[in-house]
């Protein structure tokens, strides 16, 4: 069985961890997976899938949640975000898959947004839906368009407290500095008790990259793996607006670079940021906005949360690689698990 990095004995910053160490630490926040795996072939091999993340347990397009976006480098295809960027807000689940299954995905939590709002289209305007993606075709028959839209409303429906790490969901197919990576989480607890998550899908990075282990030559070529993606969700409970939201996505960045990452040219490396501290009413009789008292920018509090998106980002890379176990994929490759005995120098 395959663990987390703090399982293993290591830790990852100063600050204390939520008590799965996930992202639905933050309460009201659940995950959900479908993973798809299937041999047809040699050549058509399916690891691929679908995660979903609800910001809360309510309605979510009649009560929005403050949002905000981060592309450090934009080689990606996500839906949603320029609305994310322009409004400051979420209004949907956001969800995660392959780069050619974002619309089949799209189309699945479109459908399962109109049957539990009979008024978007009709007595009120469309709904953003927000799907972010990584290539996974290194190990996936990715031509072979294998997520439908299906698959995206029984990962709505499978959201949950408790989550799978992993190969599971979107990081089934997905290769991590060479070695199997996938989806990744961990938390962090801050002053007056609030909680910063992180989830990620990560599939970015070369061997040679990955601080903090010696380096073991692929039994591969690495130029035949995809420069890769990571995508990057970060929640709080913190009361904070779309503004605050965005300083703390550019601070997820920090962790990613704190594992090795170089950001390559054919990377897609995107941070989505949102708060359920308070909701935003779809309708409202009012011209004015009301929000709670919001965390000052210059309070200590706010370097916390910072360093809690750091950290947590950081941490969830890692047990993406540590949690995924070794996976076979199309024309016989393999993403190998990263051995545990590999972990032996961090800390020194």
């Amino acid at each position: 069985m395959r663990r987390k990095l703090r399982d293993l004995g290591f830790s990852i910053g100063t600050l204390p961890v939520g008590r799965r160490n996930q992202i639905t630490d933050v309460p009201g926040v659940r995950v959900g997976h479908v993973t798809i795996r299937k041999d047809v072939d040699e050549r058509t091999v399916i690891r691929t899938g679908v995660t979903a993340v609800l910001p809360h347990g309510g309605h979510l397009f009649l009560e929005k949640v403050p949002a905000a976006c981060f592309v450090l480098n934009g080689f990606g295809k996500t839906t949603g975000l320029v609305q994310v960027e322009e409004l400051g807000t979420i209004e949907s689940p956001i969800m995660l898959t392959n780069t050619f299954s974002v619309g089949a995905v799209w189309q699945g939590t479109l459908e399962y947004m109109l049957a539990m709002t009979p008024e978007i289209g009709d007595t009120t305007g469309s709904a953003n839906i927000v799907v972010g993606e990584c290539n996974d075709s290194y190990l996936n028959t990715a031509r072979a368009l294998s997520v439908t839209k299906e698959h995206a409303k029984r990962a709505l429906a499978d959201a949950r407290v408790e989550m799978e790490e992993g190969a599971v969901g979107a990081g089934t197919g997905m290769m991590c500095f060479g070695w199997k990576g996938g989806v990744g989480s961990s938390s962090r607890v801050v002053s007056r008790g609030y909680t910063v998550g992180a989830l990620v899908v990560s599939n970015f990075g070369r061997r040679e990259e990955l601080r903090f282990v010696p380096y073991m030559p692929p039994s591969f070529d690495e130029r035949d793996v995809p420069a890769g993606s990571i995508m990057m969700i970060i929640a709080t409970d913190a009361p904070l607006d779309a503004r605050q939201l965005k300083r703390l996505a550019r601070r997820a960045t920090v962790g990613l670079g704190r594992t090795g990452s170089c950001v390559h040219h054919g990377s897609g490396d995107i941070v989505i940021a949102f708060s359920n501290a308070y909701t935003i009413p779809h309708f409202s009789d009012s011209a004015l906005q009301s929000v709670p008292p919001l965390i000052r920018d210059d309070a200590p509090l706010m370097n916390e949360l910072f360093q809690a998106a750091i950290e947590a980002t950081e941490e969830a890379i890692w047990n993406s690689l540590t949690m995924a176990e070794t996976t076979t994929g199309r024309n016989g490759r393999v993403g190998e698990a990263i051995p545990y005995s590999l972990l032996r120098r961090m800390g020194e």
